[in-house]
């Protein structure tokens, strides 16, 4: 139990103590609030509990306020005043920052870690983009937050699986095959007129007449002529000859394939991680798709209409009726998307989540209408959507590839300012804002990058640490220490900070606020940065020094945890 909690169960008994003598009526007490002054005179917390509960009590809050400090039993309690209307100040001993700190240690790098008594278990799907090309700095945001989301509610005590979804039937298969098809005879066609060009582009292709039509919704990416050049590569002429349709097939399966391996490569290196990869094609196999749609029919969400299934998703709140089944009997994306969500919950999951780009807004209330139908709460899906990235180098904004010409890919970007500081900048900012992303700020080595400030602290630490080793000062055993010895304001500070971790994963996890724990860690490296050049470790009396030290641990052993949850390293030297 922290202070907080130790607060709050206070402030609830004082005022049922008032109750029982009378002083105050019996009522419903609400739930305490306590948060920390903006200013140090006004104490360590602040309740507004007295106000909350005067409607219920039908008191006025200051008569309410008096009653709870009249009654107030709390060994950490130092004093207390009534402000204003009836807020509560506490100010406490120090007492309870040395126990707090004692109870971090002896936590150790579990810090941070919380429990839950019935975890809910929770899906988070998030990247999922179509195995047709690489993956741009747009993915690489909703990977790194995704990946992070996952860890952080793992961290706050959830059942948590993280998902991909693959996008591996419909339409843009067949654009993929058809384009690598193009290029493909485009190559050939360049080779027999002499060579392939070492400078080739696509607009230098594309302006070639090589007799050769490229599809109209194919997909234009010098990625397509890459894998045609790994097919001429390895088989020639092999499928020149080759019925087109055959050939399609043979080049739909070798270029999605190489798609997706390249795309997990991609994310792997970028330390994003999935326990199921879900494929959109085995709902097809296995006739899952119409069996969803036609079990909605049979209970009356979907409906026959010009030879076309519709769900009934106004009813639902969604601002039209949506095509499940077309008139020509294929299924529309939607309608997958139906029988994809209802896998989900059929496997148990209590809540899904979905980190979706923002052009998919449009697409949440039918998507929740859908959910409805399917028998669940609408609330049981949440819909994350994440801003657009914008990129600078230099103070200019950045939209191609240096390489390409097209857009920058995550490994571009990975190439270019490292996995740490990519992951770091795309967590730093609330996935609801739009991001500015400052490549060169990301690749600098100094205090002004976020990233290397807070890797710093980590590193400093470190060396602390080997500087005691070499000078032969062994670390006590942390019920040895003397913490009461932690008087200065740095110190305290230190401590108070580090004492707010879990609740701040608690918060953050509820609320999805990814960047509130890249907020908490670099607040966090400042004040041991400060610390660190107002408190000295070497060359002070013992007691002291050990303190010090177990307090420069508590803080290397958060730092390290949160940079976790972020997916950054923690390093030892820089």
């Amino acid at each position: 139990m922290d202070i907080k909690d130790i607060l709050s169960a206070s402030i609830k008994a004082a005022a049922k103590s008032a109750m029982d003598k009378g002083v105050l009526k019996e009522g419903t007490l609400p739930e305490v609030q306590l948060e920390v002054p903006p200013q140090k005179e006004f104490g360590d917390f602040a309740s507004n509990f007295a106000m909350q509960s005067a409607r219920s009590l039908k008191c006025n809050p200051r008569m309410i306020a008096q009653a709870i400090v009249d009654n107030m039993d709390c060994a950490y309690i130092d004093k207390m005043e009534i402000a204003g209307p009836g807020f509560i100040n506490f100010y406490l001993k120090q007492d309870w920052m040395y126990d707090m700190l004692a109870k971090i240690l002896a936590a150790g790098e579990n810090y941070g870690n919380l429990t839950q008594d019935n975890p809910e278990k929770i899906q988070v799907e998030y990247v999922s983009a179509n195995p047709t090309g690489p993956l741009h700095v747009g993915h690489g945001r909703g990977a790194a937050v995704g990946s992070s989301m996952a860890n952080l509610l793992k961290a706050a005590g959830y059942n948590v699986t993280r998902e991909y979804y693959i996008n591996d039937a419909g339409n843009q298969m067949n654009n993929l095959a058809a384009s690598v098809n193009a290029r493909y005879l485009q190559l050939l066609a360049l080779e027999e007129k002499g060579g392939v060009p070492e400078d080739l582009t696509v607009q230098s292709l594309d302006a070639m007449d090589l007799g050769v039509t490229f599809p109209e919704n194919g997909y234009h990416g010098y990625d397509i002529i890459e894998t045609a050049q790994r097919i001429i590569r390895i088989y020639g002429k092999e499928f020149v000859d080759m019925d087109e349709q055959e050939r399609l097939v043979k080049f739909r399966t070798i270029a999605y394939q190489e798609k997706l391996a390249a795309l997990k490569e991609d994310l792997a290196d970028f330390r994003v991680e999935f326990d199921e990869w879900f494929s959109e094609q085995t709902l097809h196999d296995a006739g899952k798709i119409k069996e969803s749609c036609l079990m909605l029919k049979e209970q009356g969400y979907v409906y026959e209409k010009d030879g076309a299934l519709w769900l009934n998703s106004t009813q639902y709140g969604d601002d039209k009726d949506r095509v499940v089944i077309r008139d020509n009997g294929i299924p529309t994306y939607f309608a997958a998307d139906i029988a994809y969500h209802r896998n989900k919950f059929e496997r148990g999951f209590a809540h899904v989540i979905n980190l979706w780009g923002a052009d998919h807004h449009g697409y949440i209330a039918r998507m929740k209408a859908a959910v409805k139908a399917l028998g669940y709460e609408p609330e049981q899906l949440e819909v994350l959507l994440l801003q657009m990235v914008r990129l600078y180098r230099n103070g200019s904004m950045v939209k191609l590839s240096k390489r390409t010409g097209e857009t920058v890919t995550i490994r571009e970007l990975i190439d270019e300012v490292g996995v740490d500081a990519a992951r770091y900048f795309f967590c730093m900012r609330s996935l609801d804002s739009q991001l500015d992303f400052d490549m060169t700020l990301a690749s600098e080595k100094s205090n002004e990058n976020p990233v290397y400030y807070v890797q710093y602290a980590h590193a400093r630490i470190c060396s602390i640490m080997r500087g005691l080793a070499e000078a032969n000062i062994a670390v006590a055993p942390v019920e040895q220490v003397k913490l009461n010895t932690l008087v200065e304001e740095s110190e305290l500070d230190l401590i108070k900070k580090l004492g707010e971790y879990p609740e701040m994963i608690a918060s953050a996890a509820k609320e999805r606020a990814v960047h509130r724990v890249a907020t908490y860690v670099f607040e966090l490296a400042g004040m041991f940065h400060s610390f660190y050049n107002a408190c000295r470790i070497m060359g002070v009396d013992e007691d002291l020094q050990q303190a010090r030290i177990a307090l420069v641990t508590a803080t290397k052993n958060t730092i390290k945890h949160a940079l976790g949850i972020l997916g950054v390293n923690a390093p030892e030297r820089m």
